[in-house]
Order: structure tokens, then C-alpha cells, then sequence
């Protein structure tokens, strides 16, 4: 049972960072986008992605499978993990807690995310070309933007801070100063990732992704 433990932990682990962890960074550069270059350069990066070679089997073997394990098996690290916050006030431990909580709140919100977007277009309900127009209808929802926005500082933290574990347990970082450094470091991915995302989320607001989704509510109530 300890081996398997160790072997369920360890597989947990890498398949937080790759693919996961490189899905989030790859996720929060095309959402950049739609900062950087409104919804045509979102459509663009949208179009892009979608139009890779086997895309379904990479996301399905490279997104949702491992997302369905490393969450689920999280819930239950997290189910059995006993905090140390209460009887050792320092840093680490503080960031041991907020990992599984963060956790938690990142495998809701992933899901609901994938629900409202990946899954609709599976359903027919949107295309790829009006994932820029359905985001800004969430992103005008006060309750949504809010939820977005603790939701993908939740998931970033969730991979910054993991990153930092990750290069621990599988003895990158060996020692205090190398440990100390590569916290710098993820500390400054979680810096810059999360800007990517928030800054997304603040351009669908926008008056230009306003216009794109009225003129898709208009061609929806003419057809």
C-alpha cells in the first residue's frame, strides 16, 4: 500500500506540472490575447489551438484525464493532510494549507469554466468563434467576475506553489539556498501568470467584446 501511496503521489505530482501546469501557462497567453489584441486576436489564438493537428486526443489525454486524476486524487490528499498552521506560525506551512484549499477551490472552478465554454461548444451551443462573446457575458456577470477572478488566482497559486514542491520532491532543489531561490522564482510565475489571466478577464469587459457578443445576439435572433 506505501508503494502505491508513493507511486500515486509521485504520478500526482508530475501530472500537476506537465501537462497541467503547461496547459495553464499555454491557456493564460491565449486569453492574453484578447488583452493584447481585442477579439481578433483572441479568435486568432482560439483558431490556432483548435486547429492542431489530434487536438481531441491531446486534450482528452493531455487536459482531462489528468485533470480528473490529479483533482480527484487531491480531494483525497487533502481530505487526509493534517494542518500544522496551528502549532507552527511560519511560512511553508501557511503555504502547505493554502495548497489543498486552493486546490479545492481550483478543481470547482476548472470545471464550471470547462462547462461553460468547452462543454457548450460539444453541445452546439456556441462555436469556437463565440467563446470570445460567451467570455464576455461572464465576465460582465458581477457574481461570475468575482468568482473568475478568485478562481484563477486560486489555480495559479494552486500551480506556483506546487511548482515549488514539485522541484523538492523530485530533488531539483536540494538545498535551503536553491529552495530559497526557486521560491523567488515560482513566486514571480504566479506573479506574471495570474497578471495574464486578470488582465484577460478585465479586456472581455470591454466595449469591444460587447459588440461582438451583441452582434452574435442579433444574428442568433434573426436566425
Amino acid at each position: 500500500m506505501k508503494g502505491n501511496s508513493y507511486f500515486s503521489r509521485k504520478l500526482h505530482s508530475l501530472l500537476g506540472i506537465i501537462p497541467l501546469g503547461g496547459f495553464i501557462v499555454v491557456h493564460g497567453l491565449a486569453n492574453y490575447q484578447a488583452f493584447e489584441r481585442g477579439p481578433e486576436g483572441f479568435g486568432k489564438a482560439v483558431h490556432f489551438i483548435n486547429s492542431m493537428p489530434v487536438v481531441t486526443l491531446l486534450e482528452i489525454f493531455g487536459i482531462y484525464l489528468p485533470l480528473l486524476f490529479h483533482g480527484i486524487y487531491g480531494l483525497y490528499v487533502a481530505y487526509q493532510s493534517n494542518s500544522n498552521t496551528g502549532r507552527f506560525q511560519y511560512g511553508r506551512n501557511w503555504a502547505f494549507t493554502a495548497q489543498r484549499v486552493t486546490g479545492v477551490i481550483t478543481f470547482i472552478f476548472v470545471f464550471w469554466h470547462v462547462y461553460q465554454t468547452r462543454i457548450q461548444v460539444y453541445l452546439g451551443n456556441i462555436t469556437h468563434e463565440e467563446l470570445g462573446s460567451t467570455m464576455n457575458l461572464i465576465a460582465n456577470n458581477p457574481a461570475y467576475f468575482v468568482f473568475y477572478v478568485i478562481g484563477v488566482l486560486a489555480a495559479v497559486f494552486h500551480f506556483s506553489n506546487g511548482l515549488w514542491a514539485f522541484l523538492i520532491s523530485w530533488g531539483i532543489t536540494i538545498g535551503p539556498k536553491a529552495q530559497r531561490i526557486s521560491s523567488y522564482i515560482c513566486m514571480g510565475v504566479f506573479v506574471i501568470v495570474a497578471a495574464l489571466f486578470i488582465l484577460s478577464l478585465v479586456a472581455f469587459r470591454g466595449d469591444e467584446f460587447q459588440e461582438a457578443a451583441s452582434a452574435a445576439l442579433a444574428l442568433t435572433n434573426i436566425g
